[in-house]
């Protein structure tokens, strides 16, 4: 521990920081009206029982009623905030933890329609791509008005008791006038880089004549929008100094790049298969030529990078955010000798996408992240050891068979195949998706450590099972692809088969994507790569609508240049052959109007079927009948195993069930097997 540079303390000012992780400021959407109430809390204290330095709450909490809250933003220009902040850096601080939050006026990164239906107001008229509001351009009395909402938002965290609060200068209001690309406004407030930066610099003096100088103040900035026309990183350095010249800020938390488009923000927000921290030795460069206490967060997934960012001088804090949404005690196991035990952050960036989708963030691969108030992340050990027999080896089966090897069950698992993963190993077949296979490779290294036995190439009959003399069977066995329902489906090839191997379709190709998942852009993209003219049709409005924004973007870099076409609202009503090739008639829901198209090959991506057989042969002779109490799954209690006289009690996951995607099949997992 003495020689890890990631446990050294650090003194930002007159705070120190235990160590050198942090989770940097991001939105889980966990707000109830707009407060950060008991879920909020819970999820923020268990980082600190994990042992982070410090948590920077909010992504971004809205200081102003004419910000209106995007994605479940914290509310904090009203004076309720205090006491549930208040609440959350007491529990935080009791574990030796730093709270901080990050303080916003969104600008025109929100809609019209939101909150009080108030206009966005922004320096420039530009519309923002991501949330399309047109916005009114700001006036001189709302300039004031909002300078002096940040400082009554800055003094309400102070009375709440936290350690600092961070101002979002990147995407949002604060740089929208930093930047010239959103900066359309004359002196004093646009034109030279002096003026543009006028509205942050008030800001911060307003703030720090309200909160004094002991209460820490801090910037995440874009030092750099890497975009022509956009602040360069010679402006970035010169706006940081006058900061750090004037007093005005304690720290810096550095960014590079823009926000306004899926595509922007993937480049500031990496995801699985692109580059690790790449903007580490930018914020690096700007410790360096500005001096101040400088943090920095972009997809720094792994201790050994974050560890690297401190011995090579690069950054005083590390941000590991999406790390710690996938497993919350990484300072911990780092502390106690245990970091191969780390669950790993696999890129997916669910969590993400749920919150720009509306929803709340998830992790993928972590089903008790968000909900800590009712499931644990540390499991207690089972009253008494039974016998637990698994079907399946996909994520749903592992994780079931984790939970009860780790609590000292004596667990088998069964899978028809020769390795595990399920549905995961096709995924993984794209390169660009190859770190989902740590949602297997974790899992399996933990089912060795407890000792789990692992069965493979065994498609289980109920003989196999029963002569197991099982206690409690889960049946885990996934879904099959099917191609669809329309006239014709036999003759089209699933996306399964495409991204197996077992089918190589050239020339025109159609992709009927029906489900919207990854699996039909997933095998149009391998398609085009191959040198198929291939068109991904869908009976909705947009496509690939489970895939969500920021994961779509690699796929539609890779597709374009191909040529590759996304057709919409129209429906794959029957297929017949034609010659060498297939005749298609095409409809849609929307009107009478039939066409027909031909191409040389058909992929169907339409979902999968419960492999469900099994299960229903096992149901009579089990205690239960298979039966689950959905009051109890649904609040995370213990599972009713039955008074009827078979001898085990049978339950069935994920996709076995219904088609869903990893997250629910570990969730389902988790919640059936942590009490028993």
């Amino acid at each position: 521990m003495r020689a890890d540079p990631l446990l050294q303390p650090y003194d930002l000012r007159h705070l120190r920081l235990r160590n050198r992780i942090m989770t940097t400021a991001h939105e889980p959407a966990y707000t109830e009206d707009g407060l950060p109430k008991d879920r909020y809390r819970a999820y923020h204290e268990e980082r600190a029982k994990g042992g982070v330095a410090m948590v920077m709450t909010a992504g971004s909490a809205s200081v102003s009623r004419s910000s209106p809250p995007a994605f479940g933003n914290v509310l904090a220009w009203k004076d309720e905030v205090v006491p549930w902040m208040a609440r959350l850096a007491e529990a935080c601080h009791a574990h030796g933890t730093a709270v901080m939050i990050q303080l916003t006026h969104l600008g025109r990164r929100t809609r019209w329609d939101r909150g009080d239906w108030l206009p966005v107001l922004a320096p420039g008229p530009e519309r923002e791509p991501a949330h399309r509001a047109q916005p009114k351009i700001i006036e001189d009395w709302e300039i004031d008005r909002i300078i002096a909402d940040f400082a009554d938002a800055a003094e309400r965290m102070k009375a709440a008791g936290l350690d600092g609060v961070e101002f979002e200068c990147y995407g949002h209001l604060m740089d929208q006038f930093l930047s010239p690309l959103t900066n359309a406004l004359d002196a004093p407030w646009g034109g030279s880089l002096e003026n543009r930066g006028r509205f942050a610099t008030e800001v911060l003096r307003a703030a720090r004549r309200r909160v004094g100088p002991d209460f820490l103040l801090g910037l995440r900035f874009t030092a750099d929008e890497e975009e022509p026309g956009g602040l360069t990183p010679d402006e970035g350095v010169a706006f940081a100094c006058r900061l750090r010249d004037e007093g005005l800020v304690d720290f810096l938390n550095v960014i590079r790049g823009r926000i306004h488009t899926d595509p922007a923000l993937t480049r500031v927000i990496p995801i699985q298969g692109m580059p690790s921290a790449p903007h580490l030795d930018f914020a690096g460069r700007i410790r360096a030529e500005v001096g101040l206490p400088t943090f920095h967060a972009a997809r720094i997934p792994d201790v050994a990078t974050a560890r690297h960012a401190v011995a090579a001088g690069l950054l005083d804090m590390v941000g590991m955010t999406r790390a710690h949404m996938a497993d919350p005690h990484v300072v911990r196991k780092v502390m106690e000798g245990r970091e191969d035990e780390i669950r790993p952050c696999v890129g997916a960036t669910y969590c993400l996408d749920r919150i720009y989708q509306g929803g709340e963030a998830l992790c993928i691969h972590n089903a008790a992240t968000g909900r800590e108030l009712f499931i644990p992340h540390v499991l207690t050990p089972a009253p008494r050891p039974r016998r637990v027999v698994i079907v399946g080896a996909g994520p749903g089966g592992l994780e079931a068979a984790r939970i009860a090897g780790e609590r000292g069950h004596h667990v088998t698992v069964l899978e028809a195949a020769s390795e595990p993963g399920g549905q995961v190993r096709l995924l993984a077949q794209s390169p660009r998706r190859r770190e989902m296979l740590g949602v297997i490779d974790w899992r399996m290294a933990r089912l060795a450590a407890c000792g789990v036995e692992m069965r493979f190439d065994i498609w289980a009959e109920a003989e196999d099972v029963l002569a197991l003399s099982p206690e409690i069977v889960v049946i885990a066995t996934g879904g099959l692809a099917v191609p669809g329902r329309f006239a014709g489906a036999d003759l089209a090839h699933t996306a399964w088969d495409v991204l197996a191997g077992d089918a190589r379709p050239g020339g025109r190709v159609l992709v009927w994507d029906e489900a919207g998942d990854h699996a039909g852009l997933q095998a149009a993209q391998m398609l085009a790569e191959r040198g198929a003219e291939v068109e991904i049709m869908t009976p909705d409005r947009t496509f690939a609508p489970e895939v969500m924004g920021l994961n779509l973007t690699p796929y539609l870099r890779a597709m374009q240049p191909l040529g590759v076409r996304l057709t919409v609202a129209e429906r794959l009503l029957a297929l017949r052959r034609e010659g060498n090739g297939l005749m298609a008639t095409i409809g849609t829901d929307y009107s009478a109007h039939r066409s027909e198209r031909r191409y040389d090959a058909v992929v169907a991506n339409a979902g999968t079927e419960p492999l469900d057989d099994l299960y229903f042969a096992l149901k009579p002779l089990s205690r239960n009948r298979g039966a689950v109490d959905p009051d109890a799954l649904a609040e995370g209690r213990p599972q009713p195993e039955g008074t009827g006289e078979g001898a085990f009690t049978l339950w069935r996951i994920g996709d076995a069930v219904e088609a869903r995607n990893i997250h629910a099949a570990i969730y389902d997992a988790l919640r059936l097997m942590k009490d028993v």
